[in-house]
């Protein structure tokens, strides 16, 4: 099933049907499993950041375009419907932020990931954001199933003076089922530019029995990790120091600030305690980097 919604022709939605569609950098390959595509376009009307475009192909869409902070940011809640991805399955997220504009994207609850028989289950998200433009790129944790194989790849591009903040959140093993993730490969790509230039790339590759989970270099065997990214006005030594105090109620927390992007990491036991810790830093963070107080959406209380 395919489903667009767009505005008449001849408007300036129709540059981003055309940028998007032309030079997009994933595409969906001919393999086996469920492939579901969304492609998403901001653009500032006035002081108003409209969801302009929203263009899906099988179980993957937004339901609806919310403003609970007034004109902006819009929110976007990205659905998939069946709520898990198995060996095969391949979901991709395109999304412009337009100048000027400003988006945030988050989900309904954990994305999971089940067990394979052997094909790769493969997310790919391309987030670009434009001068001016600020994106906050918010979603749930990912719950990876023992013997599960999976493909991740977050890739953000932003202008010159576009602000971000994006967070990423692994679970490796079912834990409130006391399920391990003993076998499988997780293989997760992150990659960040600023006006053209690479400033951040990372690749993991942590397999279930792999030394990566097990190493005090790695993940000191501990099945939660994440990573917050942000961008924006530069934070002042005190913003900073306030940030540091921040308590890690479970787990280990460290902040680093990078020549272009603040970068902040978990690892530890509970996801709950992750976002706990994120979403407190987002909080400090917001009004600094951003511009704007901090209000979380309302999901993230159901």
């Amino acid at each position: 099933m395919v489903s667009e919604w767009r505005e008449p022709a001849g408007s300036t939605v129709d540059v981003y049907a055309a940028r998007m569609t032309s030079n997009s950098p994933v595409s969906l390959q001919p393999d086996s499993g469920w492939k579901a595509r969304l492609e998403l376009g901001f653009e500032a009307r006035g002081t108003r950041t409209e969801l302009v475009r929203r263009r899906h192909t099988g179980p993957l869409l937004v339901q609806k375009a919310l403003h609970p902070e007034g004109d902006a940011p819009c929110h976007a809640i990205v659905l998939h419907p069946p709520s898990g991805l198995v060996g095969g399955d391949q979901l991709l997220l395109e999304t412009t932020v337009g100048e000027r504009s400003a988006a945030l994207l988050t989900t309904p609850g954990a994305a999971k990931w089940y067990r394979s028989a052997g094909p790769l289950a493969v997310s790919r998200t391309h987030l670009r954001v434009d001068r001016g433009a600020t994106l906050e790129y918010l979603p749930r944790e990912a719950i990876v199933f023992d013997g599960a194989r999976v493909e991740a790849e977050l890739s953000i591009d932003l202008a010159a003076d576009a602000r971000l903040a994006a967070w990423d959140v692994w679970c490796l093993g079912r834990l409130h089922a006391g399920e391990r993730f003993a076998s499988g490969l997780v293989t997760a790509h992150m990659r960040l530019t600023v006006d053209g230039r690479e400033v951040l790339y990372e690749h993991a590759q942590v397999e279930g029995a792999g030394l990566l989970r097990r190493s005090p270099a790695g993940l000191g065997g501990a099945p939660v990790f994440g990573t917050l990214l942000m961008v924006g006005a530069e934070p002042s030594p005190e913003d900073l120091a306030q940030c540091r105090a921040l308590p890690v109620r479970e787990g280990y927390g460290g902040l680093t600030r990078l020549p272009d992007v603040l970068c902040a990491r978990y690892r530890g036991q509970s996801t709950e305690a992750a976002h706990a810790w994120f979403e407190s830093l987002w909080t400090v963070l917001r009004p600094v980097m951003l511009g704007r107080i901090a209000v979380a959406p309302r999901i993230w209380a159901v």
